[in-house]
């Protein structure tokens, strides 16, 4: 059991995000997720590799007996005697029955490492949260979206209540009322949203706006006065509008409830990362909810991202891969 102590241990102090338990060929490999990039950092045979999970199921009170069939579970991980942080456990067998494990770990924000590449960016977004109303926020799974929402919120919690609605919780905080779906007690996003706006809370983050329930109730809460910050999948900016279009936001809705939107990235820079954003909001964004304008990533971005790489502070490789977002 030391040995995976110090396998999580160690992927704690790398920060990273997940650590993978995966059956591969006839034994096990360890995937440590730093900064959305995943690697190899330790290979275990059949026998370990089942210990390991084993270990952490009996941890995080899931079912020892079941190797198929979807588990979650949660434990608090002890770093050293004054230290912990919270921990959450996905498991899934494959068609063999080789059971795999996600391990995810919750830093509190202050622990969290968080650059912006241009800060005049930050201060844009910061004064779109003192408009109220909807803020989309979209980038791959690693960008620090969540991060970025909390950062934003735990400057208005000083003066306002917030309230998030996650699934799970991904960051602990205090300063924040956290609530987390539970869909075997039928607490889906759009129940605790309507319970949410009955706690008459200033500021909501949601997690992530999956369906056409959850849009239409984060729009109207937006609508109420409330400022709204919420994660969409989309592979742009403008892409975020179609998406909530499709999830049957209404223009007329979007026009007067859509204050703005952010998609990002995490660049990997030559010396440490740093978050990009691609803004869209006032005149230009009622332009896209019309259906007219670009698509793909804005001129702003190309520009900033051809800048970093002329500062080769950007590889050539990263470059062709972020320039279309």
């Amino acid at each position: 059991m030391e040995k995976f102590r110090k396998l999580v241990n160690k992927a704690i102090g790398n920060r990273s995000s997940d650590l993978f338990i995966l059956p591969y060929q006839n034994h096990y490999r360890i995937l440590a997720c730093v900064q959305g990039k995943k690697s190899v950092v330790e290979e275990l045979s059949a026998d370990e590799g089942q210990q390991m999970i084993a270990y952490f199921k009996c941890r995080g009170n899931m079912i020892m007996s079941e190797h198929r069939r979807p588990q979650i579970g949660a434990l608090k991980w002890q770093i050293n005697r004054d230290e912990a942080i919270d921990v959450r456990l996905s498991t899934v067998g494959n068609y063999r029955a080789q059971e795999s494990m996600v391990i995810r770990f919750i830093y509190p924000l202050k622990d969290i490492d968080y650059r912006v590449n241009r800060p005049e960016q930050w201060e844009m977004i910061t004064k779109l949260t003192r408009s109220r109303g909807l803020i989309l926020f979209a980038g791959p799974m690693g960008s620090g979206k969540t991060t970025t929402m909390y950062r934003l919120a735990k400057e208005l919690a000083r003066e306002e209540l917030v309230m998030t609605i996650e699934d799970p919780v991904e960051i602990e905080e205090a300063a924040f009322l956290q609530l987390q779906v539970n869909d075997k007690a039928a607490m889906g996003y759009q129940e605790l949203l309507k319970v949410g706006l009955r706690h008459r809370p200033d500021d909501f983050i949601i997690g992530e706006i999956r369906d056409p329930q959850t849009a239409k109730l984060a729009i109207q809460a937006a609508l109420s006065g409330h400022l709204v910050l919420a994660t969409v999948h989309a592979t742009n900016a403008y892409g975020v509008v179609a998406r909530m279009q499709q999830l049957g936001v209404e223009k007329y809705y979007l026009h007067h409830g859509l204050t703005g939107i952010c998609y990002q990235r995490l660049l990997p820079l030559r010396e440490g990362s740093a978050v990009l954003f691609d803004v869209l909001s006032g005149k230009e964004l009622s332009t896209v909810i019309e259906g007219q304008g670009m698509r793909g990533m804005s001129n702003a971005w190309q520009q900033r991202l051809k800048k970093l790489r002329e500062e080769e502070k950007i590889s050539v490789a990263n470059y062709e891969k972020l320039k279309n977002g």
